[in-house]
């Protein structure tokens, strides 16, 4: 569990009994995770991208209802649209952010969970279920033995399992505040780099310039030395009258 929300997966958290509702859902809600704790709807995972269409449905009617684009229509067929998306939401409300079929799925009985099992098992999604004496555990990949009617075993291997997720999320956080940090020091590396760059390559520009000068007016300098060194030698070689 801590591998799979380290690498950023989803965790489906499954339990729809009576003992189980409040726990997985506060859980879930915890870290962040979906959950199904009302009633698992046939082909929520093999069929989701119709689920997916309800989903998208519930958020629609949700946002209309807020920001006024119903304030046109009648009483009646806005009671009718809010208790649509209420009965939608307390369905699918816990994987409103389920974006994709998850990496594994939690489940609390898997007895009584059978449909979910069933569908995880034929989609090869990794399973973790609470399995009583009156269970299999060949049927789930990684079985927990515990008494899957009490409460307070659950709350016991829930909360558990709500750690092992919580410190996996705080190392992916951790991996990323940690690359953040390496990417600003590299960007400024890599700028000190080039400002230094460009002042050497300023000072380069400049001493060359400072370089052709000088020898420009030593050049200047010589042919009038030897202008003049020339004139002088004419007239001392010319005959006196």
């Amino acid at each position: 569990m801590k591998q799979i929300a380290r690498s950023g997966k989803k965790i489906l958290f499954v339990g729809t009994k009576k003992q189980a509702k409040d726990i997985v859902t506060e859980s879930a809600q915890k870290v962040g995770m979906p959950y199904v704790t009302e009633r698992w709807l046939g082909g929520m995972l093999t069929n989701f991208n119709t689920v997916r269409k309800s989903v998208k449905k519930m958020q629609s009617i949700e946002k209309m209802l807020t920001d006024g684009s119903f304030d046109s229509i009648t009483k009646k067929e806005r009671l009718t649209l809010t208790r649509d998306k209420d009965k939608m939401e307390k369905v699918l409300g816990g994987i409103a952010q389920l974006g994709r079929v998850p990496a594994a799925l939690f489940i609390v009985d898997i007895g009584h969970e059978h449909i979910a099992l069933a569908e995880s098992k034929r989609l090869g999604i990794s399973t973790f279920g609470v399995v009583d004496t009156n269970g299999d555990p060949n049927k789930v990949d990684f079985a927990i033995p515990a008494n899957d009617d009490a409460t307070k075993s659950i709350a016991i291997i829930v909360n558990y399992i709500t750690a092992a997720i919580e410190e996996g999320l705080a190392e992916r956080q951790a991996a990323k505040d940690e690359d953040v940090e390496d990417n600003f020091a590299d960007e400024n590396e890599k700028q000190a780099a080039k400002i230094q760059a460009e002042a050497e390559a300023e000072a380069g520009r400049g001493g060359r310039g400072r370089g052709a000068g000088q020898g420009q007016g030593q050049g200047q300098g010589g042919q009038r030395r030897r202008s003049t060194g020339g004139g002088g030698g004419a007239r001392s070689g010319a005959p006196r009258r």
